[in-house]
Parts: C-alpha cells; sequence; structure tokens
C-alpha cells in the first residue's frame, strides 16, 4: 500500500512537493515522527527520486561534474 499516492501526482519535477505547515504528527514506517503527512511523504518521494526510484533525478549528472562544466555565451 502506497501511503503517499494522494502527494504523487503534486510533487514537482524540481524535487519539490508544497505543503501546508499544519500540526498533525504522524510517524513512518521506520518510527520516525514528521510534523504532518505531507511533510513525511515529501521526505519520502525526494529519497525516491534521489535513489532513482522516481523520475526527477534520473537525468541529472553528479555534482561532481555539474561544478566542472564550462558555460558557453
Amino acid at each position: 500500500q502506497d501511503d503517499c499516492s494522494e502527494f504523487r501526482s503534486q510533487f514537482e519535477a524540481g524535487g519539490r512537493l508544497s505543503c501546508t505547515r499544519e500540526n498533525a504528527p504522524v510517524r513512518d514506517a521506520s518510527g520516525k515522527q514528521h510534523t504532518n503527512k505531507c511533510l513525511m511523504c515529501a521526505e519520502k518521494l525526494k529519497k525516491e527520486a534521489q535513489r532513482g526510484g522516481g523520475t526527477v533525478q534520473r537525468n541529472r549528472l553528479p555534482a561532481s561534474e555539474r561544478i566542472n562544466q564550462v558555460r558557453c555565451s
């Protein structure tokens, strides 16, 4: 069961999920407490994207290669 399915379509290509700051504590599968479900899912979806489980980071160069790029104008 995907407890973050309602937030997946809102997850932006930049790796962000816009959440409210309401105080409705919730714990994830590991037992870590989050301020609310949206913030929990934002962290989960960002981690998935970084691991390659999503499409957000899939085509990005590693940070070490981005730093060394030369800009041509």
